[in-house]
C-alpha cells in the first residue's frame, strides 16, 4: 500500500526546495515526520534547516505532532515563519 500526497512550499521553504509543490508516493503508513525526512533528503541541507523552523498544515489543519499519520490524497503545506502581520 502507498500514500500519495502533495507537499506545497511557501516563501522561504519554496526558495530552499526550488519548487512550489511536489507529489510524493510513500509506503503506508506514513507520518508527517517521514514526509519531512524524504523532502529534506531530496532537497538538501538548505531545506532541512528551513523545515526545523516551519509550521505545517495537513489538509488545512495545523500539525502539532510530527507523528501524525498522513492519509493518501492529502496536502501538506510547509509554512516558514513570516515577518510582519
Amino acid at each position: 500500500m502507498t500514500v500519495n500526497l502533495t507537499v506545497r512550499y511557501f516563501a522561504g521553504a519554496r526558495a530552499a526546495a526550488g519548487v512550489a509543490d511536489e507529489r510524493l508516493e510513500l509506503t503506508a503508513p506514513a507520518t508527517v515526520a517521514e514526509v519531512l525526512s524524504v523532502v529534506g533528503s531530496r532537497h538538501g541541507d538548505g531545506l532541512a534547516r528551513v523545515l526545523a523552523a516551519c509550521s505545517f498544515l495537513l489538509d488545512g489543519v495545523a500539525v502539532r505532532d510530527r507523528d501524525t499519520p498522513v492519509p493518501s490524497g492529502a496536502s501538506l503545506d510547509v509554512l516558514p515563519p513570516f515577518a510582519g502581520g
